[in-house]
């Protein structure tokens, strides 16, 4: 797969990561944090609603336990699809370290629906999750310096990162030959979203369709 394959690949997420990153770096400038930070945060942490989050919580002065406790919270639905790409990541080379790291939910989504040859897999992968991060960047970069300079109405943009998920989640679902996980995680987001706590939604969801999929593999793989 050529370089230029990989990069088209990737754009549906550079539509989305660019202005998201640029809706970061304008609330990093509007707390009149310094434009430098975006770029720091965005190289170590790369982590697009965690970095909201970081920015809520330092308007709040929060403790740094605090912080930590609620990143932790938020970010802990990685541990559920990144098991999912143990198998993939196993017999790659160090690369596999900044893999795991730079595996946000766009780029798990790219990685699975992208038909690669298995001797090729750990190059794309790497540039995918790198020209990912890079997008992430740049955005984040670009709005903490224009929001210093060009005043700049960014009400709504935070949603094109969810946009760009559902566009992801039905390429994946046309790809895939297993349908039932899909509608099973449907009902239960639907279901977390009516009978569970606002903040406490995204975990209790994802805990318990971890649970029902794990507990239903079999019959769901066999399609009965």
């Amino acid at each position: 797969m050529s370089f230029f394959t990989i990069v088209k690949l990737t754009i549906p997420v550079m539509m989305g990561y660019i202005p998201l990153g640029m809706a970061f770096g304008l609330l990093l400038s509007k707390l009149l944090i310094p434009w430098y930070y975006a770029f720091f945060m965005s190289v170590f942490i790369f982590a697009g609603s965690g970095q909201f989050l970081a920015l809520t919580l330092f308007a709040s002065q929060a403790t740094i336990l605090e912080i930590g406790i609620a990143t932790f919270l938020l970010n802990l639905r990685h541990t559920f699809y990144g098991l999912s790409m143990i198998s993939a990541f196993k017999d790659f080379s160090w690369k596999k370290h900044y893999l795991i790291f730079g595996l946000t939910d766009e780029t798990f989504a790219l990685l699975k629906t992208s038909e690669v040859d298995k001797d090729e897999r750990e190059r794309v992968y790497l540039w995918i999750t790198f020209l990912n991060q890079c997008y992430w960047i740049v955005g984040s970069v670009a709005g903490a310096v224009l929001g210093n300079i060009v005043p700049f109405n960014y009400q709504g943009i935070e949603f094109s990162l969810t946009a760009l998920f559902v566009v992801l989640s039905i390429e994946l679902y046309t790809k895939n030959r297993l349908h039932k996980p899909f509608f099973v995680a449907l009902i239960i987001g639907l279901f977390g979203m009516v009978f569970f706590p606002p903040q406490k939604m995204l975990i209790l969801s994802l805990c318990l369709a971890a649970f029902v999929l794990i507990v239903f593999k079999r019959s769901m793989e066999s399609g009965k």
